[in-house]
């Protein structure tokens, strides 16, 4: 397992935003990445486990960094990361994947102007029937893949001096096709090399349990696992089996205007505790984000329903401070520490 070495040179972190080769050794002392550079556990706060910046739907043949000024994007985010910070959050995850936006210079950006710490991802995107997908992901073995996301581990994305915090990853509905599950593997292997985190937008149930069951091939523990957007399964006994598996059921489609859907939201966490898995359970909203190809980046959903409508919700249903507390700080903080889980 890897220990990572906390950068000391403050000056130069702040000057540069390049984190020395030195740092990333196989002796570190850090355990979180933020795209402003590494982070101690106690600094991440309340953190939102999965929304977006910006995004960029138009499919992996065409994007690129020439379809958006980076100036614009961050000129339309940044009043709501503001309010987000006002609302008391620390931390927020984007997770945008290569291909459909992901732009660590813009993530830099916002995080230098908001003062949250801010992650982004490495890995591959296979759903939306593989729009997504590179060319190369058909081609190259799970090993070339790997070492493609293992590499931006270890030397930064891009040559933009920000490493991924966490693998983005994803599927449609099960069962999984071959190159998504070559893409699972693959992840696997990056995990096993890096101890980065995996976050999977997953279809159902049923493909929750097959990335689960190559995962745990490979060798990783289900604890590795985010299990994203899982309110859209309706068969709750998945959760269960998910979660004994050592997996994290992630809440994530939060949204404050359709009170339908705070009820929703909250039947499963409420779900999750009866059961006794709270401490495996994951929120958040899915929210933001500048949509590139769109006039002006298009509507921005801001972030702060979680806190404006969501919360208050829990409490009434008799959900402590302490409770919350393990929703938005103690789990994320675990679920996110850069570690190997081996089975």
């Amino acid at each position: 397992m890897y220990r990572r070495k906390f950068l000391r040179n403050a000056s130069l972190l702040a000057s540069s935003m390049i984190i020395l080769p030195t740092v990333l050794a196989k002796e570190r002392e850090y355990s979180l990445m933020s795209v402003l550079g590494p982070i101690k556990p106690d600094e991440l706060g309340i953190t939102l486990i999965h929304e977006h910046v910006m995004a960029d739907f138009i499919g992996a043949a065409e994007t690129g960094a020439h379809r958006y000024q980076l100036d614009k994007v961050v000129e339309k985010a940044l009043p709501y990361l503001l309010a987000l910070k006002k609302a008391g959050c620390r931390t927020l995850i984007d997770c945008t994947p290569v291909y459909l936006g992901r732009d660590p210079r813009v993530l830099r950006q916002c995080a230098k102007a908001s003062g949250l710490n801010i992650f982004t991802t490495t890995g591959y995107y296979c759903a939306v029937k593989q729009k997504f997908l590179p060319p190369h992901a058909y081609t190259e073995t799970a090993e070339q893949l790997a070492a493609r996301w293992i590499d931006e581990y270890k030397n930064g994305i891009e040559g933009t001096g920000v490493y991924p915090g966490l693998i983005k990853t994803s599927v449609d509905e099960g069962p999984l096709l071959p190159v998504c599950e070559k893409v699972l593997t693959a992840v696997a292997i990056t995990h096993l090399q890096t101890g980065l985190s995996i976050s999977a937008h997953t279809g159902n149930g049923e493909a929750a349990l097959q990335e689960l069951a190559i995962l745990k091939k490979a060798g990783v523990h289900g604890s590795a696992f985010r299990w994203v957007h899982a309110q859209n399964e309706k068969d709750n006994q998945i959760y269960l089996q998910a979660a004994n598996m050592g997996a994290w059921i992630e809440f994530d489609g939060i949204n404050g205007s359709e009170p339908e859907n705070i009820i929703q939201h909250v039947a499963c966490v409420k779900f999750m505790k009866e059961n006794g898995f709270l401490n495996q359970t994951l929120i958040s909203q899915d929210a933001g984000w500048y949509w590139v190809g769109e006039p002006g980046g298009g509507a921005f959903r801001g972030y702060t329903a979680i806190f404006e409508k969501f919360i208050p919700a829990l409490k009434k249903e008799g959900f402590t401070d302490d409770e919350v507390k393990q929703l938005l700080v103690h789990n994320p903080r675990e679920t996110l520490t850069i570690k190997v889980r081996k089975i």
